[in-house]
């Protein structure tokens, strides 16, 4: 069973830029589709983005469509998220997690292996 660990969330200001990366251990990380959600307190998890295990298809909420980009490294086990043009409203807990859903899913039930978090915070 692989492990996911997230980091490099943050306080940062409207407008900046943030990468944050999942980092995996315990499993073969490069054969896994792989996704992005986000959660504030009292909502559904939300679905951001996803990447397939060599990293040459990906699919994005339409929230974030054009300013946050997922990329992967397979060689370091290591998912990572670049958010860029930071708005309010992207204030949220992230996650990484698996796809064990088929490819085009964006539903939590769908995803598996759940890391613990990461706090991205956006001041306006």
């Amino acid at each position: 069973q692989v492990q996911l660990v997230e980091s490099g969330g943050g306080l940062v200001q409207a407008g900046d830029s943030l990468t944050i990366s999942c980092a995996a251990s315990g499993g073969t990380f490069s054969r896994y589709n792989m996704g992005w959600f986000r959660q504030t307190p009292g909502k559904e998890r939300e679905f951001v983005a996803a990447i397939s295990w060599r990293g040459d298809n990906t699919y994005y909420a339409d929230s974030v469509k054009g300013r946050f980009t997922i990329s992967r490294d397979n060689a370091k086990n290591t998912l990572y998220l670049q958010m860029n043009s930071l708005k309010p409203e992207d204030t949220a807990a992230y996650y990484c997690a698996v796809m064990s859903g088929g490819w085009s899913s964006s539903r939590p039930a769908d995803f598996v292996s759940w890391g613990q978090g990461t706090q991205v915070t956006v001041s306006s």
